[in-house]
């Protein structure tokens, strides 16, 4: 049910975010003529390259992080059988992703507010709208 702890470093096709940055005019300038000196594809290989070696950079203090916090790093697919069993064992889940939290289509907003105290991911989570408005006050 929960992904181990494990850090995937490039997401697979389909899995990825758009993110804005705005950035000085010299700075992007100079983006595109690394861009038009073909030492990246576009803009975004560029950004996409500084983005994985600042990461890379900070990988000891991530995983420490990670570890200590007790995230789940990845994928955290919750399906309603995940749920049910947790309903059945009187427990409650603490979603807590780095990565993508996805929250069944089948899942209904009262079985997702009988097993899931709160829902903390730092990337995206994707769940249907009845069910983010169930957990409205849950999500941090």
């Amino acid at each position: 049910m929960i992904a181990s702890n494990q850090i995937e470093p490039r997401p697979r096709a389909g899995e990825t975010e758009k993110m804005t940055v705005n950035v000085g005019v010299v700075d992007l300038g100079q983006v595109d003529l690394l861009v038009q000196e073909g030492f990246y594809s576009n803009r975004s290989d560029l950004i996409r390259t500084a983005l994985r070696n600042q990461l890379a950079q900070h990988a000891d203090v991530l995983k420490q992080t990670v570890a200590r916090r007790m995230l789940t790093v990845g994928l955290q697919h919750l399906a309603r059988a995940d749920l049910e069993r947790v309903v059945a064992a009187g427990e409650r889940l603490q979603v807590q992703v780095v990565g993508l939290a996805r929250i069944a289509d089948d899942v209904t907003p009262e079985l997702a507010l009988e097993a899931i105290e709160s829902v903390t991911v730092l990337g995206a989570f994707q769940a249907s709208p009845a069910v983010r408005r169930a957990l409205a006050g849950r999500i941090q």
